[in-house]
């Protein structure tokens, strides 16, 4: 559907700030994206972005068109995947691994959603923090946020407009008082996860060209995100987390964002397979469904 994903290209830039980002996780050459913004903007007989070398912006139309569009493309997409899951019943084991705090609490609901629509299919999950070998690890395909693994493996992209954000309990901000910069870090229980022996105590962050690096500590290291995430909404200290794990927290008021002013690093979420012949039915299905959750 030509139309569909001209609408898709449009958000993606608009979430990526940059075309050639949105062409490449859409396997799509440059030109041809910036062809489908064109074809949008003559069919709209308005323009969407001011361009320059180096940046794109909105233009007030494309802000407008933005706010129908978002929703209006979800609802889209959620027709095209029931359209397909009638047409395509597939069924099976899918082996798949996740971290613990994005297994356990975003992927987990949404693959009982993915079942219900496709009541052959079967899952062993390994939830765990660590990085899964997709050729020696009895996995079909795991999930990753951060940077792409090595180009050995297929990495199909599912959200690349995930970052990383500075959050703590309303309990932890009402007794010790929320950091105003980033330097106040350093008088802060800072709650960090450890990946092996590797702790990572270095947050980065950027705000417009600026980029600083800020090595905190005084507070617990678990090498189980999930452990991290229960520990900041106990009141125990601030965490630096992935924007989705966290997005119900922020919702709810369990927890609160930092320094909004500051972007954390990117944690962009990919499904990672060995190749290209390890993309079945199951997993095609799978992937433009999870797609789908994540732009919601």
């Amino acid at each position: 559907m030509k139309a569909l994903q001209d609408l898709e290209i449009f958000v993606r830039t608009v979430d990526t700030g940059s075309l050639s980002a949105t062409a490449r996780s859409l396997d799509l050459t440059p030109a041809a994206a910036s062809a489908a913004l064109k074809r949008l903007e003559e069919e709209l007989g308005a323009p969407l972005f001011v361009r320059s070398t180096r940046s794109l912006r909105l233009t007030r139309e494309g802000e407008v068109f933005l706010a129908h569009c978002k929703p209006a493309l979800a609802a889209l997409r959620d027709g095209q995947l029931e359209l397909a899951s009638g047409r395509q019943q597939v069924s099976g084991m899918l082996q798949l691994a996740a971290s613990s705090d994005f297994g356990r609490n975003i992927l987990l609901p949404w693959l009982d959603e993915f079942q219900q629509l496709h009541p052959g299919i079967q899952y062993r999950l390994h939830v765990a923090d660590r990085v899964n070998n997709v050729y020696s690890d009895l996995v079909d395909a795991a999930f990753r946020q951060g940077e792409p693994p090595d180009s050995s493996m297929l990495a199909l992209p599912l959200d690349l407009n995930n970052r990383r954000v500075l959050c703590a309990s309303p309990a932890y901000i009402e007794k010790h008082g929320a950091p105003l910069s980033l330097q106040d870090l350093a008088q802060h229980s800072c709650l960090c996860f450890m990946l092996g022996e590797d702790v990572y105590d270095k947050w980065k962050f950027s705000r417009g060209g600026e980029q600083v690096t800020v090595r905190v500590g005084g507070g617990n290291i678990a090498n189980d995100g999930d452990i991290v995430r229960r520990w900041a909404m106990a009141g125990r200290g601030i965490a630096y987390k992935s924007r989705i794990d966290i997005a119900a927290d922020l919702a709810a008021g369990r927890l609160v964002r930092l320094l909004p002013e500051w972007e954390g690093e990117p944690s962009h979420i990919y499904m990672v397979l060995p190749g290209r012949r390890q993309l079945t039915p199951g997993l095609r299905l799978l992937r433009e469904f999870i797609s789908a959750r994540c732009a919601t």
